[in-house]
C-alpha cells in the first residue's frame, strides 16, 4: 500500500483491499475524492479521483500508455523471462501510442461500426436465448459461468471467425493472461508463468487460423487483420488475443454487476421490465453506477500541472474511473441508480484516443442480454457472490442465483 500526502487518510493503493471494500469500493473512493482530486503516493504514483482531473488525464496527449527510460526507450510491461507474454501484451492496442495506435485502430474501427454491430443483434439474441435455455430447469446456477462469461466470448468468436466450441478453451487462457496484466498478479512468478504459457498457446492457435484464412479468406476479423499492411505475426496474434480479452472480460464483469445492481434496486428493475425494451440510458447508467473497469494507467510525458498538483515527467498516473463516475461535481445524486439519468459524459468506456473500441458492441450485448434476463430476475435471489482481488478489471467471478 502507499501513503498519501494531502490528508490524514489511510494509505491508498490498488492491492490489499478487504473483501467488503472490493465488492463496494465507492465509499473508499468518496473519502479520497473529497480530500483532494489527486493523491501522490510515496512511490511517486498519482491516483486521480475527481471527474475533471480524470477527464483531462484521459483526453490530453500529455499522457502516454507506456513508461520510458531517461533515453526514451519504453520500459517493459512484463519481465523479459516471460517472452511470449511480454511480446503479446506490448503489441496490444491499449498499450500503443500514435502513430502505431492510430493506424491499427483505424483498420479495426470498420469492424466495430454501428452497422456491423446492428447486423449482429439477431445473432447476439440467438446466443443469449440458447444460454438461458440451457439453465431453464436449474434451481440454482452460477450466472457468470452460465451466461455472463459465454455470451460476450461467443460473440467475439463470431466476429473473429473462430469455432464457437472453442470458447471454453479460449476463455481459460484469456483469463490467465488478463490476471497477469492487472492488479491480480502482484508480480507473482506462478501467475506470470501461467499467463506466459497461455500467451504461447494462443499465439500458436491464431497463427494456425491465419494460415487457413490465407488459403480461404472469410468475412471476419481475422481475414481483415491479414489484409492490414505491415502487420507482423506477433502483432497479428496479439491483436486477436487483445480483441478477445477486451471483448469479453469487461462485458462479463458488466453483466454480473448489472444483475447485482438490479437485484439491489427491485423497483427500478420492475420499471425496466415493464418497458418494451431496455433503454440505452439504463445501460449507460449501469456502466456509470458500477463499471467493469475501475482504474487505468497513464504516464506523464513531460512536466505539467494537473488539478493544481505538479506532475513530473515520467510520473505514473492512475485514473480512478469508478471514483470519477460518482463525482457529485459532475453527476447529481451520484450514488443513486437512476435508469433514466442522462448519463452522457460518464467515463466507463474511457475518453480520448483510447476510448473503448468495442463500446457500441458492449452496449448492445448488455441491452440484449439484460433484456432477456429481466423476465427471470424477479424470480431469482442472489445466493452467493465472490470477487477476485482485482481493483482494475472489477466484477464478480462467481454469482450464484437461486430461483424463488
Amino acid at each position: 500500500m502507499t501513503v498519501t500526502t494531502e490528508s490524514t487518510l489511510p494509505p491508498f493503493g490498488l492491492t490489499g483491499w478487504a473483501a467488503a471494500d472490493i465488492a463496494n469500493p465507492y465509499p473508499v473512493y468518496r473519502r479520497y475524492r473529497e480530500a483532494a482530486p489527486v493523491h501522490r503516493a510515496q512511490d511517486g504514483t498519482h491516483y486521480v479521483f475527481g471527474y475533471d482531473a480524470v477527464t483531462t488525464l484521459l483526453a490530453a496527449r500529455d499522457f502516454g500508455r507506456r513508461a520510458h527510460t531517461a533515453d526514451g526507450a519504453a520500459r517493459p510491461l512484463v519481465p523479459n523471462r516471460f517472452a511470449a507474454l511480454r511480446t503479446m501484451v506490448e503489441n496490444w492496442l491499449v498499450f500503443l501510442d500514435p502513430p502505431r495506435h492510430t493506424a491499427l485502430r483505424s483498420a479495426l474501427s470498420r469492424e466495430f461500426s454501428l452497422t456491423v454491430v446492428t447486423n449482429l443483434r439477431g445473432r447476439i439474441t440467438e446466443i443469449g436465448t440458447a444460454l438461458l435455455d440451457d439453465i431453464a430447469a436449474a434451481a440454482e446456477f452460477d450466472f457468470v459461468r452460465a451466461f455472463a462469461a459465454p455470451l460476450p466470448i461467443l460473440v467475439i468468436c463470431e466476429l473473429l471467425g473462430v469455432p464457437a466450441e472453442r470458447w471454453d478453451w479460449l476463455r481459460e487462457r484469456a483469463v490467465a493472461i488478463q490476471g497477469a496484466s492487472s492488479s491480480r498478479a502482484g508480480g507473482r512468478t506462478d501467475t506470470l508463468a501461467a499467463a506466459d504459457a497461455a500467451a504461447h498457446d494462443l499465439r500458436d492457435y491464431f497463427l494456425s487460423v491465419a494460415g487457413q484464412r490465407r488459403t480461404a479468406p472469410r468475412d471476419d476479423l481475422i481475414s481483415l487483420l491479414l489484409r492490414c499492411d505491415g502487420l507482423s505475426d506477433d502483432e497479428f496474434a496479439a491483436t486477436c488475443v487483445h480483441l478477445m480479452t477486451a471483448g469479453h472480460e469487461t462485458t462479463t464483469n458488466a453483466l454480473g454487476k448489472a444483475v447485482l445492481t438490479l437485484a439491489a434496486h427491485p423497483d427500478a428493475a420492475a420499471r425496466l421490465r415493464a418497458a418494451p425494451r431496455l433503454h440505452a440510458r439504463a445501460v449507460d447508467e449501469l456502466i456509470r453506477f458500477d463499471g467493469p473497469v475501475q482504474a487505468v494507467t497513464r504516464w506523464a510525458q513531460h512536466d505539467l500541472v494537473l488539478a493544481g498538483q505538479r506532475i513530473p515527467r515520467g510520473a505514473k498516473m492512475v485514473a480512478m474511473l469508478g471514483a470519477a463516475n460518482r463525482d457529485p461535481a459532475r453527476f447529481a445524486e451520484p450514488d443513486a441508480f437512476l435508469p433514466a439519468r442522462p448519463t452522457a459524459g460518464h467515463l466507463g468506456f474511457g475518453r480520448g484516443i483510447h476510448y473503448c473500441l468495442g463500446a457500441t458492441l458492449a452496449r448492445t450485448e448488455l441491452e440484449i442480454g439484460l433484456g432477456l434476463l429481466l423476465p427471470i430476475l424477479d424470480r431469482c435471489t442472489v445466493a452467493a457472490v465472490e470477487y477476485p482481488h482485482d481493483m482494475v478489471f472489477h466484477g464478480p467471478e462467481l454469482l450464484r442465483l437461486r430461483r424463488a
